[in-house]
Order: C-alpha cells, then sequence, then structure tokens
C-alpha cells in the first residue's frame, strides 16, 4: 500500500522527540494528537506518535500583520512559504528496513527506540500493515479494543501479558468506563487466558443494563457464553427477579471478619483514632470470634474487660455502638462456614468466572467489607496453590491466572489504607501468586501512587482534573508526550492505551459493546466448540 508523505523531520532530541515540518498540501485539521505515524530512516523504520502541533511563519511580519479578508487562493499562496506547520513526534518503536523500502522485516519485531533518523527523513501516515506489524492482529489472544480515530483498523490488546500484571481502566464519571471492562471481561472469557472474579457493586456486570443512551445492553449472564459465568449475590432477592440466573446466595460470617477489614471502614463507620488499639485488645483476648463476642458484651462485660484490659470504657462503647452497623446488615450471620468462598474458588480453578452481586446494598460499607473479606480468602487459597505448584512443578498444580476486578478502587487502596488492605498486597505482588487486579475509577488520584506504579496496563479515558492526570501517568515513561494524548481525548468512546499489554502507546475509538460485538462472540463461540469436539473425536 502506498505510503502517504506528511513532512520531514527538521530538529530534534532523543529524549524531547522529533519536530516535522509538514508538506504545503497537508493540513493538521487531518491530524489528531495521539495518532500512530511512521518515521522512514535510512535504516530503520520509527513507529511513532504525534504528541503536539505548531503553526509558524518565516515572515514575523505575516504575523504582526495578517492579511485581511484573504481569499483562499492567498491563504494557499503563503502556506508553505511564508506560513508552515509542524508536528511534535515521538518515536516509540523501531523496526530494521528491509531492501525494498516498502516492506518490513518480518523476522524482527519492532524493538525499542535507541536512536533517531536523521534530518529530512520522511513522515508518513501509517498502513494497515503498520499497524499489523506493531499491534498484532485478532486471534485467540490478541483482542481488538477499537480503531484508530481516522482508519477503520482493529488495535489489538494481548491478553496474555494483560493478565501478568495487575491493570487499571480509568476516566471521568460518563466516559464509559464500565463498557471498557465489559469488553475486556468478554475477551478474556472468550480466550480462557485468566479467569475472573468481578465485583459488580452497581450492578453493571452480570444481567443487564440500561446505557446512557436509553438502550439495554447484555450482562455476562446473557452472553453466548453465560454457562462460564457463576453469579453470586448477596442480596437474597435477586433470585425472585425475572432474568436473574443467581447461583448462590453469599452470607459473610461474623467470624470471617479480621480487624483489617474493621479498620478499613473506619471513614465510613466513624471510628475513633483509639479503633485500631481496641480491637487489637479485642483480637488477643478473643481471636477469631472477637466481633461477635464484643457485639454481645453487657455495658457491665465492658466495664469488666476495660479494668482486665486497661482500656477505655468510654471509647470502646462507642466502637461497639458503630460496629452494630455491621451486624444490622441483612447477609451478615454470627458464624458462616468458609465452604462457599471455598467453593468459589474450586469453580476458578475449573475455568468459570465469578461475579460477585451487590443488588441493593450498595452502600460502600457493603462493597468495603464483602469485597475485603472474599478477596483476603481467596488470595490465601491461591497462595497455597501456587506453594503446592512450586514444590510439585506438576502442570496439573498450576493455577489458573486469576484476575480480580473492583471499581471505586481509590477506597481500597488509597494512600492511608492500602498497605493494610488485601488488595494493595495483591497490587504489590505482580503475579506471585497468580492473582491481579483490574481498578476502575474515576479518581486515580485518589489511589496510592506506589500501587499505580505497578499497574501494567492503563486504558484512560477522558480525565480533567490536573491530579488525576498526573497519577495516570505515574511511572509511564514519555509523560509529556503522553499528556496531550489524554487532555485531547472526547468524552465517551476515545482512550489512550498505554502499558504491558500493548507496544507502544495509541489513542483508540474503542470497540462499540453492541448486536454487533454480540454476534462476533457467538461466532467465536462456535467455532471454539467446533474445535474442542474435533480435538476429542476428530473430523
Amino acid at each position: 500500500m502506498a505510503r502517504k508523505r506528511l513532512g520531514v523531520v527538521t530538529d530534534g532530541a532523543f529524549n524531547a522527540g522529533l519536530t516535522v515540518r509538514l508538506d504545503p498540501g497537508v493540513s493538521t485539521e487531518g491530524l489528531r494528537i495521539g495518532e500512530f505515524v511512521v518515521i522512514e530512516g535510512e535504516e530503520n523504520r520509527y513507529f511513532s506518535m504525534v504528541s503536539d502541533m505548531q503553526l509558524r511563519a518565516t515572515d514575523a511580519g505575516v504575523l504582526a500583520d495578517p492579511p485581511r479578508d484573504a481569499s483562499p487562493f492567498i491563504a494557499q499562496a503563503l502556506r508553505g512559504t511564508t506560513t508552515y506547520a509542524t508536528v511534535q513526534v515521538k518515536p516509540m518503536l523501531m523496526m530494521a528496513r528491509g531492501a525494498e523500502t516498502d516492506f518490513l522485516v518480518d523476522m524482527e519485531p519492532p524493538q525499542p527506540v535507541r536512536t533517531i533518523p536523521m534530518h529530512f527523513a520522511e513522515l508518513h501516515e501509517a498502513t494497515e500493515s503498520d499497524f499489523g506489524a506493531v499491534f498484532g492482529h485478532e486471534d485467540r489472544t490478541h483482542f481488538a479494543m477499537g480503531t484508530p480515530l481516522t482508519m477503520d483498523i482493529p488495535i489489538c490488546i494481548d491478553l496474555e501479558r494483560l493478565v501478568e500484571r495487575s491493570n487499571g481502566v480509568f476516566g471521568q464519571s460518563g466516559t464509559g468506563k464500565s463498557f471498557l471492562v465489559r469488553l475486556l471481561l468478554c475477551g478474556i472469557i472468550e480466550s480462557g487466558v485468566a479467569v475472573n472474579l468481578v465485583f459488580d457493586m452497581h450492578d453493571e456486570y452480570a444481567f443487564g443494563k440500561e446505557s446512557e443512551d436509553g438502550v439495554f445492553v447484555k450482562g455476562l449472564k446473557h452472553l453466548p457464553f453465560a454457562s462460564k459465568v457463576l453469579v453470586y449475590s448477596l442480596d437474597e432477592k435477586a433470585q425472585a427477579r425475572g432474568g436473574r440466573g443467581v447461583d448462590v446466595t453469599l452470607q459473610i460470617g461474623m467470624n470471617q471478619i479480621e480487624a483489617e477489614d474493621v479498620l478499613l471502614l473506619a471513614e465510613e463507620l466513624n471510628l475513633r483514632a483509639t479503633a485500631e488499639a481496641n480491637v487489637g485488645l479485642l483480637t488477643d483476648a478473643y481471636g477469631a470470634d472477637w466481633l461477635s463476642r464484643f457485639l454481645a458484651m453487657s455495658p457491665a462485660d465492658i466495664s469488666e474487660f476495660c479494668n482486665q484490659y486497661s482500656a477505655h470504657e468510654g471509647s470502646l462503647a462507642a466502637l461497639q455502638r458503630n460496629l452494630k452497623r455491621i451486624e444490622r446488615r441483612p447477609y451478615v450471620v454470627p458464624e458462616a462456614p468458609f465452604s462457599v468462598i471455598d467453593d468459589m474458588v474450586a469453580a476458578l480453578d475449573k475455568g468459570r468466572h465469578v461475579v460477585l452481586h451487590f443488588g441493593r446494598y450498595d452502600h460502600p460499607l457493603d462493597h468495603m467489607l464483602v469485597a475485603n473479606v472474599v478477596t483476603r480468602r481467596v488470595r490465601h487459597l491461591y497462595r497455597e496453590k501456587a506453594e503446592r505448584y512450586e514444590q510439585t512443578q506438576s502442570p496439573a498444580d498450576k493455577p489458573r491466572p486469576l484476575m480480580i476486578t473492583i471499581e471505586e478502587a481509590h477506597k481500597f487502596l488509597n494512600p492511608a489504607v492500602s498497605r493494610q488492605t488485601i488488595f494493595g498486597i495483591i497490587a504489590r505482588e505482580l503475579r506471585k501468586y497468580h492473582v491481579t487486579l483490574t481498578v476502575v475509577d474515576q479518581r486515580p488520584s485518589g489511589i496510592d501512587s506506589e500501587v499505580l506504579s505497578q499497574l501494567g496496563t492503563r486504558i484512560t479515558g477522558k480525565l480533567t482534573d490536573e491530579r488525576d492526570i498526573e497519577a495516570v501517568l505515574t511511572g509511564v515513561s514519555g509523560r509529556s508526550f503522553l499528556r496531550g494524548a489524554l487532555e485531547s481525548l472526547d468524552t465517551r468512546e476515545q482512550v489512550l492505551l498505554v502499558g504491558h499489554a500493548v507496544p507502544m502507546p495509541i489513542v483508540v475509538q474503542t470497540r462499540k459493546y453492541d448486536d454487533a460485538f454480540f454476534a462476533a462472540l457467538g461466532a467465536e463461540e462456535k467455532r471454539s466448540a467446533r474445535v474442542d469436539i474435533v480435538e476429542l473425536f476428530g473430523e
């Protein structure tokens, strides 16, 4: 395919990027910040991203006294001689050129940039073969997330690399984060590269949901792979509602609630500064039954306890009043076996995907308490599996990679609590125990910077707050170039992909979660079933 020339390199530096003077016939209105372009060097082809644009003039007098009511003919005559435009371009990857300049060398994949081209190297629009060479083509593990802003070519992320590390989906309210997460979940379920545990805190993923456009979209339970998805619900009434295929109703026992779960809820429960010390005394005294025994105490019992352990009676009584809110949650029972959560992990180990549906229990107290309790148990069991696999080194003992998805992640991963919560531990462990996170949030600035720096892949929609933009780019190279791409996004259906699962950053128009997508999933499910049958019984 013939490449359209855009301009030539006139200036630049390895760290600062390259300046390209656009050809007279090329308008800045035909380019986009974050666009994927190619620089043809003498020996290498540089896959690059447009990071800035500038209008310039060779004669300062034209700028000081621009022609009034200039006709299109005069504007065209000045363009390229007296007036011109430049773009800032950041090379991200490079690939050796073959003997034929229009063909890529297939034997060597793109490599990190370690040099820059000379003056007058040509800038070209990227072709379909360029996109394929960098981002790959759709297959079992390469999932199309969208298309470039100016072309209709699938841009894929590598799902195997995605689940190797924790990830983030960010964007202000209304940018379509939940739809992006649905796309990712569908890709992972179809590919089988990992299993998912999704905390469906706002009834977004398990069942159908009305979009902001007034259209009802399907949940995971209504898609062709519904048999691979189990729904655990806190809401005992969810099963009675039509179309709600709840598999298990989950209850949380007070014997399962640990000190860290209560301390995580300090803001929601309005706990005093003395709460941590008091909870420590209670756990030392009563072990795993500390909460149920504490809530059952009478004023006389509290007074006796304070005398025995030198605690403050008033602060302990206040702590009891606040913790009564946990006892009053309908899904909290005095004692519950861990077997239900253990069965959940067994289902994950068999390749089933689990959505934990909160239903009508949509208070932050519910989200934080249940997610922490369940995830801690899941991580404990996965740790045992990983340690057994290290001992036996048997493929049969290798745990399936697990990706846990949580919304409103800043409540679990803010600097004050991230080191205490199980989610903070998982985010820092990377894939040590085959468990990773996908954190979904509209305020990434509320997440601990150390956790943000560990996120492998970031899928980011429109952000306007300066602190959120800075937070999303924490630990990312080329931050100054990516900032412009972030700030140029539309409020909906455009995201910046950057990180471990994509070879280089790129802005894409996101794939639509619609009937065409559902039909494609159905075709893929039939194809997978056909492959399984052929493998078992032959043609």
